[in-house]
């Protein structure tokens, strides 16, 4: 088979990988023209896909900016961006814009599948009416479904073929051709009535993350009031064998998805006229943690006898989770931005992420953690001594719990 990929980020790239090994080829089409060059070039922008597995792909996989290409491909998946508005509503422009470029190539006989994460109903709503406005039937002339994407950056342990794939499609053919093509890169394919059955079941996945999360967070600015230690509170619940999941708090979340996701399911209750008020609170207090943290140092600081105005805080890992340079809606940015409006020298070390262009820095060696007031570990990368922190740094806050080993008066968990 020959398979269309639109767009070729996070989402969209390993996606092609995934159907150029397995012996077919996938046809990346994306808009930014540089990132088309590159890939050209064999240099991949996403880390889950080394340089050497392109290469390696050879002609069953080409990239390019031009769309007619996706003609002759036998399915066409869509894997473009959903962020959040200026006033945290879905923002759908760029699944409109893909939606206009596969319905100028669509022909009949093809498969066209949303994978982008979204509320109830765009696949229905925002895809069908300009695939079907040339004069094609779904369901006879070409197929429409919906798959939500699973990917897991830096975790190689759920990979495309091994995670259970998610589709519902428009009418029993539309399902039926999303099902076949799904079961060549994946080894179990879970049918839903609907495209809106599969919508709202990656909203589930993710805003049960972003409840218990949310959770924990309050969880652990109450602890903070109590004296109570939150981590050990929760290693001992953790005992449990069964009724609990274990969910550790943090600086707050980041990435493509848990912090936008419950946004787009509180949208879905307003348009059915229902206030989805235990998400939307979630969604707060995740939004809130970071300033949170941004009082802990202080107070740590203050602690000390120093004011945050004129310290000098270093902030180990600015991605949004261990593992990987992505930097969407990490919390991170958002303690350095409030540090340094607070009057403090903001450093940052991550392995990761080189320069942070931006902000004006670039990640500077642990051992700058000598020549500081304060530590943060914001991200929690592996490979990163943090005994040697806690030995260098006069005081090191820790919102990740990694330092809990360590006998240590410098340190102040969260």
């Amino acid at each position: 088979m020959q398979i269309g990929i639109v767009g070729l980020g996070y989402v969209g790239l390993p996606l092609a990988v995934a159907f150029a090994e397995a012996g077919h080829r996938a046809v990346g089409y994306d808009v930014d023209r540089d990132r088309v060059e590159r890939l050209g070039r064999g240099e991949s922008d996403v880390e889950d896909v080394p340089a050497a597995t392109l290469s390696g792909l050879g002609e069953r996989f080409i990239a390019t900016a031009d769309p007619a290409p996706l003609a002759d491909c036998d399915a066409i998946v869509v894997c473009v961006p959903t962020p959040l508005a200026a006033e945290r509503e879905p923002d759908l422009a760029h699944v409109r814009a893909a939606a206009g470029t596969v319905a100028s190539v669509l022909r009949a006989g093809q498969l066209v599948v949303l994978e982008s994460t979204t509320y109830p109903g765009t696949t229905r709503e925002e895809l069908l009416p300009p695939l079907e406005h040339g004069g094609l039937e779904v369901g006879r002339d070409f197929f429409l479904a919906y798959s939500p994407e699973r990917i897991d950056p830096g975790r190689g342990a759920h990979a495309i073929a091994t995670t259970p794939k998610v589709v519902g499609g428009l009418t029993p053919a539309c399902l039926e051709r999303a099902e076949r093509l799904y079961a060549e890169i994946c080894d179990e394919v879970v049918a839903v009535s609907s495209p809106e059955a599969a919508e709202l079941s990656k909203l589930l996945e993710n805003t049960f993350r972003s409840v218990n999360i949310a959770l924990v967070n309050e969880l652990a600015q109450l602890t903070d009031r109590t004296g109570v230690d939150i981590w050990e509170v929760i290693d001992a619940a953790s005992t449990k064998p069964f009724g609990f999941m274990r969910f550790d708090p943090g600086p707050g979340m980041g990435g493509h998805c848990l912090p936008v996701d419950p946004f787009y399911l509180a949208f879905e209750a307003r348009r059915h006229d229902f206030a989805a008020e235990f998400v939307e609170l979630a969604g707060k207090i995740n939004q809130s943690q970071p300033l949170f943290c941004v009082g802990k140092v202080q107070r740590a600081l203050n602690d000390r006898g120093k004011p945050v105005k004129g310290s000098r805080v270093l902030l180990v890992g600015v991605a949004y989770k261990s593992g990987v340079a992505d930097l969407r809606e990490s919390p991170a940015l958002k303690i350095i931005d409030r540090l340094r409006e607070l009057g403090a020298e903001v450093a940052y070390h991550d392995p990761h992420v080189p320069s942070l262009p931006e902000r004006g820095l670039e990640s500077v060696p642990l051992a700058a953690a000598a020549d500081v007031d304060a530590a943060a570990i914001v991200t929690a990368h592996d490979g990163v001594d943090y005994g040697a922190l806690v030995a260098a740094a006069p005081l090191v806050v820790d919102f990740r719990g990694v330092t809990r080993g360590l006998a240590a008066d410098n340190v102040v968990l969260l």
